[in-house]
C-alpha cells in the first residue's frame, strides 16, 4: 500500500488534466504509474523518476545527477529514462499513467498516443525542443510499445519525481533500494537491466 502521507501517483493522476484527451470515468484503471521530472542549473541538474503501481506500491526510484543544455531538455530526457526503466519493469501489454509537470511535453504525449492508437488522428508535428529529437524520438517508441498509455500534467510542487531530480545528492541512497519486480502474470519475464546500464544519454 502507499506510504502514510504521501499521495499515490493514481491520485494526483485521476485529479490532473490530461491535454488532448477527456478522462473517462474510471481512468484509475491503469495499472502502472510514472512520475519524471528534469531539472537544469548552470552546476549541473538531475533527473528524477518514481514509479508505482495502481495500488500505490512503489516499483522504483531514481536520482540521477545529470547535465543538460536547458530545462526542456531536461523534461524529454527525463522521461525518456523513466519510460525506458517502466518498459523493463512491466508487462508490454500494461496501461499506464504519465504525470509529468511540463505542459508542451504533456500535450505531445497524448498526441503521439492518439497518433500511434487512430491513424486517421490530425498528423501535426509536434513542436520539439532543439536538443530533444533523439529523447523523443525514444518517448515515441515506448508510447507505441504500451497498450495504452496517456499523460497527466500535474504542478512540480506535486510531483514526487521533482526533489529527487533537483537534489539527487540528497537522494542518491534511493539508486539503491529493492524494487518490487516481481509479475507473475507476465510471461518470458526478462531479468532486469543493470544499474550500471541506467545512465541517460543524449
Amino acid at each position: 500500500m502507499a506510504t502514510h502521507g504521501r499521495q499515490p501517483l493514481r491520485n494526483l493522476f485521476d485529479d490532473s488534466p490530461t491535454p488532448h484527451i477527456a478522462h473517462p470515468p474510471r481512468t484509475h484503471h491503469r495499472q502502472y504509474y510514472v512520475a519524471t521530472d528534469g531539472s537544469f542549473r548552470d552546476s549541473g541538474g538531475g533527473l528524477g523518476v518514481v514509479i508505482e503501481r495502481r495500488s500505490g506500491k512503489r516499483v522504483e526510484r531514481l536520482a540521477l545527477a545529470d547535465r543538460m543544455p536547458d530545462n526542456n531538455v531536461a523534461e524529454y530526457r527525463a522521461l525518456h529514462l523513466g519510460l525506458d526503466v517502466l518498459a523493463a519493469r512491466v508487462p508490454a501489454d500494461a496501461r499506464v499513467g504519465v504525470l509529468v509537470d511540463h505542459d508542451e511535453l504533456a500535450a505531445n504525449v497524448n498526441t503521439a498516443a492518439l497518433r500511434a492508437r487512430q491513424p486517421d488522428w490530425p498528423r501535426r508535428s509536434p513542436s520539439i525542443p532543439h536538443g530533444s529529437r533523439h529523447h523523443w524520438r525514444g518517448i515515441e517508441a515506448r508510447i507505441s510499445g504500451f497498450r495504452e498509455l496517456r499523460a497527466a500534467r500535474i504542478e512540480s510542487a506535486q510531483n514526487p519525481a521533482h526533489p529527487l531530480a533537483n537534489t539527487p545528492e540528497r537522494y542518491h541512497h534511493v539508486n539503491d533500494e529493492a524494487p518490487d519486480i516481481r509479475f507473475p502474470n507476465e510471461r518470458n519475464e526478462a531479468p532486469p537491466p543493470s544499474r550500471a546500464d541506467r545512465h541517460a544519454s543524449d
